[in-house]
C-alpha cells in the first residue's frame, strides 16, 4: 500500500470539480462540489448523531437506504439546518439539478451542506450553475472541488492510497472539511471518499463502521457535535477485482487501505481546528480495552483545561488527570504515568505530504510516574510543548489495550472565529 495523489478522482471512473456559484454573499473562493462515476456504485454512509440534523443529512440517509450511489453534490456557506419543510425541498432540488445534468436518478445523488444554520438555502444559485458545474468535471478536479466544501478550514484535505486486491490494483480516495463544531460521534465532518474496488454495500459500510471508531471518532476540536455531519463512500468496482461480499483476506487488505486514509484525515482535521497552533495527540496504552482507551484519549483532548494549556505551553498534567477522571471510564491513578513529547519541526497537520509523519528528533519528558509528580524541567517540557505536534503519553497498568485520539489547542483566534460567524 501507498500513498497517491488524486484525492476522490485518483480511483478510476471518478471525475470531480468545483466552483464558485454565490451562495454567502462576500465569499471569493469555490462554494460547490460534484463528484461523479461513470458507472453506478455500492455505496454506504454514517450521519451526525446530534438529534437535530441538517436536511441534506436527511435526504441522503434516505437515499444510501438501498446501498447505492452514483454522484455527489456538496456546498458551503449554507448548513440547510433547521430550515423545515423550504429545506427539505432545497435539499431535493440540489439532488434533481445534478441528476438532471448527469442523466441519472435523484435517489442516486448524495446531497451535502455545510455552513451558517438556520438560513435558507439560496438553491436556484446551484441550479443556475450545475450545467458549468457538470461540463467542468475531470480528473483534475479534484483540485476545485476539495476548495468547494471549506468553511473556516485553512487548508484543503484530500488523501488517496493504491493498494493491491486479488491481484489488481486498487484505489481509495477521499477529501473533506472540518476545523470548527467538531466532536465527531459515528460520523465526521463533511468527508467523501471513492474507490474503484468491487465490495458489496454490505461489506462497504462494515469497512466504514469499523474504521471510523478509531479514527473519525477519536477527534474533537470544541466538543459541539454538527448537525450536518456526514461521511460516505462510494465504490464502483471498476478496479476488476471479485467482489468483496464477505469477510477475509481481501476484506482486510481493502479495511488497512481505508484505514490508513481516514487516520491521516482524522489528523489534519483535529490539526486544522479553529484558530490552532498545534495537534494534540493523546496515546493511552495499559488500558483494560480498546474503547476504554480510546474514551479516555478523548477525554484528554476535549478538555478546554488541556487544550488551554496546550495553547500556554503549560505542562500542567493535573488537567490531564483530572480529564480521565470525570471520563467515567475505569483506570487506576495510582499506577498511571504521563509524558510529553515532540519532534523538532514537525509539521502540524502534516498539509505537505501524505502521512504527516514527525521526522526531526523526539524529545520526551515524564512528568507524573505511577501515580506520583515528578520534579521535571520546566524549560524542557516547555520546548516541547512548543512544537506544532506534541503527543501524550498516558501509560497504564490495566491491561494490554491501547488507543489514540486527536485534537487541538484552544487559543484566541477561536473565540474570534466564532464570536461573529453568523454575522
Amino acid at each position: 500500500m501507498q500513498f497517491i495523489d488524486g484525492g476522490v478522482t485518483a480511483p478510476e471512473g471518478f471525475t470531480a470539480n468545483g466552483m464558485l456559484c454565490g451562495i454567502k454573499a462576500g465569499r471569493t473562493k469555490n462554494d460547490t462540489a460534484l463528484i461523479y462515476s461513470e458507472k453506478p456504485c455500492t455505496a454506504a454512509g454514517v450521519f451526525t448523531q446530534n438529534r437535530v440534523k441538517a436536511e441534506s443529512v436527511k435526504l441522503t440517509k434516505k437515499h444510501l437506504e438501498n446501498g447505492k450511489a452514483q454522484a455527489v453534490i456538496a456546498n458551503s456557506g449554507n448548513a440547510n439546518a433547521c430550515t423545515g419543510a423550504q429545506g427539505a425541498e432545497n435539499a431535493l432540488r440540489m439532488a434533481k439539478a445534478a441528476a438532471g445534468v448527469l442523466g441519472i436518478s435523484p435517489e442516486d445523488v448524495v446531497v451535502c451542506s455545510t455552513g451558517v444554520i438556520g438560513q435558507q438555502l439560496p438553491v436556484e444559485v446551484i441550479e443556475k450553475n450545475i450545467q458549468t458545474l457538470k461540463d467542468g468535471l475531470s480528473k483534475k478536479g479534484h483540485a476545485e472541488a476539495r476548495t468547494a466544501i471549506m468553511t473556516t478550514d485553512t487548508h484543503y484535505k484530500e488523501c488517496a492510497v493504491e493498494t493491491e486486491i486479488g491481484g489488481k490494483k486498487v484505489r481509495i480516495g477521499a477529501m473533506c472539511k472540518g476545523s470548527g463544531m467538531i466532536h465527531i460521534n459515528l460520523g465526521t465532518m463533511l468527508s467523501f471518499m471513492t474507490t474503484d474496488c468491487a465490495i458489496s454495500s454490505a461489506m462497504l459500510e462494515k469497512a466504514l463502521r469499523m474504521s471510523i471508531e478509531g479514527t473519525y471518532n477519536c477527534v474533537s476540536v470544541d466538543g459541539d457535535t454538527s448537525t450536518n455531519d456526514t461521511l460516505t463512500i462510494l465504490a464502483n468496482g471498476m478496479a476488476g477485482n471479485a467482489e468483496i461480499v464477505s469477510e477475509g483476506k481481501d476484506f482486510d487488505a481493502f479495511y488497512e487501505a481505508l484505514n490508513a486514509i481516514n487516520t491521516q484525515m482524522a489528523k489534519k482535521i483535529a490539526g486544522d481546528g479553529e484558530g490552532a497552533t498545534r495537534l494534540i495527540e493523546c496515546n493511552v496504552s495499559g488500558a483494560c480495552d480498546v474503547p476504554t482507551a480510546r474514551r479516555l484519549a478523548k477525554s484528554v483532548i476535549s478538555s478546554s483545561l488541556v487544550k488551554a494549556a496546550f495553547f500556554g505551553k503549560d505542562a500542567n498534567w493535573g488537567r490531564i488527570l483530572c480529564a480521565m477522571g470525570y471520563s467515567g471510564e475505569q483506570f487506576t491513578p495510582e499506577t498511571t504515568t504521563v509524558a510529553f513529547e515532540s519532534a523538532e519541526g514537525a509539521q502540524r497537520t502534516g498539509f505537505t505530504d501524505f502521512v504527516g509523519e514527525q521526522t526531526g528528533k523526539k524529545t520526551s519528558i515524564t512528568v507524573f510516574e505511577n501515580g506520583v509528580p515528578l520534579n521535571f524541567d520546566e524549560d524542557l517540557a516547555k520546548k516541547i510543548l512548543s512544537e506544532d505536534e506534541v503527543v501524550i503519553n498516558v501509560t497504564l497498568k490495566d491491561g494490554n489495550a491501547c488507543g489514540t485520539a486527536w485534537g487541538c489547542d484552544l487559543t484566541y483566534d477561536y473565540v474570534k472565529i466564532n464570536g461573529d460567524y453568523r454575522t
